[in-house]
C-alpha cells in the first residue's frame, strides 16, 4: 500500500514493533514527529557517538600514547585500506542478494550488527599489554581495531544507507530524513566535546576509557531501536533477493549477472563523477578528523588557547556541521544539493588561500580556520546521500529493475572512496616524520628550536595547501554532474 505523503504514520503498519501494546512510533507521530525518520536517525545518533570519537582520537592514541612505529602504522593502514575497500561491495552484494533475513532485511542487519559494532569500537581504547616504543604488538592492535571497527561500521551503516533510498522516493521525504539525521548527528557528534572535557583531551586516560564504554552502551541501544522500528518499502519481498535482474528469470543471481549489474553502475557517468569527487571528500574528512587536534596543539600555543578552549574548538568541529545543514534546509529546497556542495568547495579553497597569505602567527584566525574548514568539509559530506539516492533512482529507471540496487551502489562507491581514509593518515604521517615529528611530538620545550620551527612550518603548509588543492580538484570533478534538479521533482519513482 502506498504510504501517505511525508511518511507520516498514524497507526501501526505491518511489522511495526510495540511494547506492552504501546505503539511508540504512533505516539511519536501524535507529537508531530515522523516515526520513519526518527527510527532511521537513531542509528545515526549511535554511530555518530562512536565514529566521531574513533576517527578523532585513534591516530593520536596510537602515535603518542602507544608509540607505534611509522612502519607498523603504515602496514596497519595498508591492510585496513584493502579491507576497507573490499568489505563494502562484499556486504553490499550480500545485503542486496542474500536469502538470510539478517542480511537481506535492512532493519535486521542493523539490529543484529549493533552489539558487534559497539564491541569493535571498544577494541582500540584498551591496550593488550604495556607497549614499549615501536612494540610490534601495537601494530597488530591497530590493524585488528581498524579492520574490526570498519567491518561492523560497514555492515550496519550500509544497511542504513540503503534504507535512505528505500524508505521513500520523494525528495521532500528524503530532505526530512536529512533533517532528522542531522539532529541525531548533532547530538551524537557532541561526544567528542564531552569526551575532551571529561578526559582533558585524553590526558586522563582512565576517564577516557570509561567514557568510551558508556558511549558504546548508549550507541548500541540507539541502533537496536532502529532495528526494531525501521522498515524498507522492499522488505515485503521477504527472503527473495532484492536485485532481480530484469528478464533473467532466476531467483538467485549468477556471478555473471552480478558482474553485469556492477558494470552498469560503473558506466554511469554521474556515478563516476560522484565517486571521483567523493574520494577527495573522504580524504579531507580523514585529514581533518585525524590531524586537527595534532595541528592545533603544535601551531597554537597553550597560553593563547588553553586546553579547555581547544576542547570546545574540537567539539564545534563536529557539532556545527549539523547546525549548518539544519539551517540550510530552505536552501536545499530552493537551490538543491548540487549548487550548495559546489559552493562549499569554492569557500574552502578561498579560506585556505587567505590563511596561507596571512601566515601562521595569527593564532585566533588559525583556530577559526581549522574549525571552519572542518565544519564545511563535514557539512558538505552530510549531503552526499542525496546524490547517491538520485543515482540509485536513475539506475532503477534506466535498467527497469524490480527493486533498487541500493547497497550495491553504496558499496561500489565505497570500494573506490574508502581507501582515502587510509591514504590521508599515511601521507600526512610520512610527511610529518620527514621533519622529525616522531622524535619531536613529546619533546616540548626541550626540542631544538630550529627543528621545531621546521616541523611547525610544514604543519602550517599542510593545513592550508591540502584543502586548497583538494577543493580545486573537487570543483573540476563535480561541475559536470548532471542530476541537478531532483529538488524540483516530487518523486523519482512510485512508492509502493
Amino acid at each position: 500500500m502506498k504510504p501517505p505523503p511525508g511518511m507520516t504514520v498514524e497507526k501501526p503498519a505491518a511489522g511495526v514493533r510495540t511494547f506492552g501494546g504501546l505503539n511508540i512510533l504512533g505516539h511519536l507521530a501524535s507529537l508531530g514527529a515522523h516515526p520513519a525518520a526518527v527510527a532511521y536517525s537513531m542509528t545515526t545518533l549511535g554511530a555518530g557517538m562512536m565514529n566521531s570519537i574513533f576517527s578523532f582520537y585513534y591516530v593520536k592514541l596510537f602515535l603518542n600514547k602507544y608509540k607505534i612505529s611509522e612502519g607498523a602504522f603504515h602496514q596497519s593502514q595498508v591492510v585496513y585500506m584493502v579491507w576497507n575497500a573490499v568489505n563494502d561491495p562484499l556486504f553490499g552484494y550480500l545485503q542486496d542478494n542474500s536469502r538470510i533475513p539478517c542480511c537481506s532485511q535492512r532493519r535486521l542487519s542493523i539490529l543484529y550488527g549493533a552489539p558487534f559494532y559497539a564491541i569493535a569500537f571498544l577494541l582500540a581504547w584498551f591496550p593488550w599489554r604495556e607497549y614499549a616504543p615501536g612494540d610490534w604488538m601495537s601494530g597488530v592492535h591497530l590493524m585488528v581495531a581498524l579492520c574490526a571497527f570498519d567491518g561492523m561500521l560497514t555492515f550496519v551503516l550500509l544497511a542504513q544507507c540503503a534504507l535512505f533510498a528505500e524508505i521513500s522516493g520523494h525528495h521532500k521525504s528524503r530532505l526530512r530524513l536529512i533533517k532528522y539525521n542531522q539532529v541525531a548527528s548533532l547530538i551524537g557528534s557532541s561526544s567528542v566535546l564531552f569526551c575532551g572535557l571529561l578526559s582533558q583531551n585524553m590526558d586522563d586516560f582512565p576517564s577516557f576509557q570509561g567514557f568510551t564504554v558508556l558511549v558504546a552502551v548508549l550507541a548500541c541501544g540507539c541502533m537496536i531501536y532502529t532495528g526494531l522500528h525501521s522498515e524498507s518499502r522492499f522488505d515485503t519481498k521477504g527472503s527473495a533477493p532484492r536485485s532481480n535482474y530484469q528478464g533473467s528469470g532466476q531467483s538467485t543471481l549468477s556471478f555473471s549477472l552480478v558482474i553485469s549489474m556492477t558494470l552498469q553502475i560503473l558506466t554511469n557517468r554521474d556515478f563516476q563523477l560522484f565517486v571521483l569527487m567523493n574520494f577527495f571528500q573522504v580524504f579531507m574528512v580523514a585529514f581533518c578528523n585525524n590531524f586537527t587536534m595534532i595541528f592545533a596543539e603544535h601551531l597554537i600555543p597553550p597560553n593563547v588557547l588553553p586546553s579547555l578552549a581547544k576542547s570546545f574548538m574540537y567539539g564545534a568541529g563536529f557539532i556545527c556541521p549539523q547546525l549548518v545543514v539544519l539551517s540550510s534546509q530552505s536552501l536545499l529546497h530552493s537551490l538543491g544539493y548540487y549548487k550548495i556542495i559546489l559552493l562549499t568547495f569554492y569557500v574552502e579553497a578561498g579560506m585556505a588561500a587567505v590563511m596561507l597569505v596571512l601566515g601562521p602567527h595569527h593564532y585566533y584566525i588559525l583556530a577559526f580556520f581549522l574549525t571552519a574548514n572542518m565544519v564545511l568539509v563535514q557539512a558538505a559530506f552530510s549531503l552526499f546521500n542525496l546524490p547517491l539516492a538520485d543515482i540509485i533512482d536513475s539506475d532503477l529507471q534506466r535498467h527497469k529493475r524490480s527493486s533498487p540496487l541500493s547497497s550495491m551502489v553504496f558499496g561500489t562507491n565505497a570500494l573506490f572512496t574508502k581507501p582515502a581514509q587510509s591514504l590521508a593518515p599515511m601521507l600526512v604521517v610520512s610527511i610529518l616524520n620527514q621533519f622529525g615529528y616522531e622524535n619531536l611530538k613529546d619533546a616540548g620545550r626541550d626540542a631544538n628550536p630550529s627543528d621545531l620551527e621546521a616541523l611547525h612550518t610544514t604543519m602550517f603548509y599542510l593545513v592550508c595547501v591540502v584543502p586548497m588543492c583538494i577543493a580545486a580538484l573537487q570543483v573540476f570533478a563535480w561541475k559536470p554532474f548532471s542530476i541537478r534538479n531532483s529538488h524540483t521533482v516530487d518523486t523519482m519513482y512510485i512508492d509502493g
